[in-house]
């Protein structure tokens, strides 16, 4: 198998993507922010006290799928299209799934853009509740769907 993120020394590069084509790209992933039922019903009344919770998780996944090529080391910088952080509620086994869209069009994906972004926003949620939830747990980070460039459309079975 090769790497593609190694060069002949055996060091780490950032891959050479400049003979692919311009193609639209998009990135769904996903993450679940699991808690106490009432400081779901807290978040979901606005009574935390550091504010609007899922606003700032929203412009703070936002920010992170801006900023993923700092973060992390071979992403390459993208002009990002759109990114888009939705919220739903879990009130069965209490939690917060947090879904994320990017989109560019250019000559590499948005896979990593996309969970960055999840991520970004479930540490945003923890931060802002932790005060009435210590033990919340950031779980299924996951990439559910891309499409674009050469593998397609691709989407994850939840079989």
């Amino acid at each position: 198998m090769d790497l593609t993120h190694i060069n002949e020394q055996g060091r780490a590069r950032m891959v050479d993507v400049s003979q692919k084509d311009d193609t639209e790209r998009v990135a769904v992933a996903q993450a679940v922010v699991r808690m106490q039922l009432e400081t779901l019903r807290t978040i979901q009344g606005g009574g935390i006290r550091k504010g609007d919770v899922l606003a700032v998780a929203q412009v703070a996944g936002i920010m992170g799928a801006k900023q993923t090529p700092s973060l992390i080391p071979m992403c390459h910088p993208l002009m990002l299209t759109a990114v888009d952080v939705k919220f739903d509620f879990d009130e069965d086994n209490p939690g917060i799934i947090i879904t994320a869209q990017v989109k560019t069009t250019g000559k590499t994906g948005v896979e990593m853009e996309a969970i960055t972004a999840v991520t970004v926003a479930a540490l945003t949620v923890y931060d802002m509740a932790k005060a009435v939830d210590r033990w919340m747990e950031i779980t299924d980070v996951k990439l559910v769907e891309k499409a674009g460039g050469k593998s397609g459309h691709l989407r994850r079975s939840e079989a």
